[in-house]
């Protein structure tokens, strides 16, 4: 704790012009103990603080320079997280006196927690990674006070998995990922470390491969909505050249001629590309991205396919089939599309492309 009491009256003193003199006049004291005071060799005694509070019109805090820290739950974390933010190690200090302050705070141990595998992980700081494990187990038999729907025991576990791998304990870290991967969501990091970290290739693919099918269909989600957002801002030119870079990236996946499900999703982000063009009024434009879609919906219809094995990297559940849910068929998806999008002037092209495909 820093105070600055010598400072404060210093300046309090010049802010009223006084004089060292005159101040120590007003006091009754000599003015080598108002020197002292000032430059910090001696501290006036508890009556004459009060005295000088009372003289400078203040309170014993301001004269003092002590702030009083909030030090409810909420302010404590973000004060924790400000000292992360910098890396400042007092964060530690902090989190320790806010563990015997909330003890049995799910907040608290959790955000505690992370503090102390921020400062242990990477840095190979052994002492506070085993306290972040520890506070994390702490925090899962918490777990009923948490009201953030982005932390449950799942991602919990993810984390210590971290901070296993940090020390070098990846066997702990993969074991703690396979139970907890549920819908697959650590398949991409099991796989990644199976391969990096412990040489296993033939053990690493299938969660790779898992994870690759699962992360292309979340940037399709992420791209086709972030296109709609900047389509609506009419930054017409960024919302394009989002939808050709993941058009491009997704045709690097597909095996064979054949009309297949990556085709399916490929026909639907151009469909997005020539809403935008209408959006833009560049109707030509609109027109041949809808040809190119009805032409692969004629293929596709012709003989559709929805299993996965025309997928470069399909090594996960060889079986399995993909449904996009907009419709069994092609058509019937563009069709949903379309009415999704609610564009007259796409839904109008559209009819006209059709019907002169005939």
């Amino acid at each position: 704790m820093k105070l600055t009491l010598a400072e404060n009256i210093r300046a309090y003193r010049k802010q009223r012009r006084l004089t060292q003199e005159q101040f120590a006049e007003a006091l009754g004291v000599t003015v080598g103990l108002v020197y002292k005071w000032e430059t910090g060799q001696s501290i006036p005694e508890l009556s004459m603080l009060v005295e000088i509070a009372d003289f400078f019109d203040t309170s014993m805090d301001a004269l003092l320079g002590y702030k009083v820290k909030d030090n409810r739950a909420d302010a404590l974390m973000k004060r924790l997280a400000d000292y992360c933010r910098v890396r400042n190690r007092e964060a530690l200090n902090e989190a320790e006196k806010a563990l015997k302050k909330y003890p049995n705070s799910f907040e608290v141990v959790h955000g505690c927690a992370q503090v102390f595998a921020f400062f242990g992980v990477g840095s190979k700081g052994r002492a506070e990674t085993r306290r972040a494990l520890e506070l994390y187990e702490q925090a899962k038999l918490l777990l009923s006070q948490n009201h953030d729907p982005t932390i449950n025991e799942q991602t919990i576990s993810g984390e210590m998995a971290s901070v296993w791998m940090s020390l070098d304990e990846s066997e702990k870290s993969i074991e703690l990922l396979k139970k907890n991967n549920a819908g697959g969501i650590y398949s991409d990091t099991i796989g990644m470390v199976l391969a990096l970290e412990l040489k296993r290739y033939e053990e690493a693919e299938p969660f790779l491969s898992e994870a690759l099918l699962t992360n292309i269909m979340g940037l399709v989600d992420s791209v086709s909505g972030y296109a709609l957002v900047l389509s609506h801002r009419k930054d017409y030119e960024a919302a394009r050249k989002m939808l050709s870079g993941l058009i491009d990236y997704l045709r690097q996946f597909k095996e064979g001629e054949k009309a297949d499900f990556t085709d399916k999703i490929i026909a639907s982000m151009v469909i997005a590309t020539a809403h935008v063009y209408t959006l833009e009024g560049k109707t030509e434009a609109a027109k041949e991205c809808l040809r190119k879609v009805h032409a692969f919906v004629r293929q596709f219809d012709a003989a559709p396919d929805y299993g996965i094995q025309t997928f470069r990297y399909h090594v996960f559940h060889q079986d399995a089939v993909f449904n996009d849910g907009l419709g069994a068929s092609a058509a019937e998806g563009i069709q949903t599309l379309l009415d999704l999008l609610g564009n007259p002037k796409l839904s109008e092209i559209w009819k006209e492309v059709s019907v002169n495909a005939q």
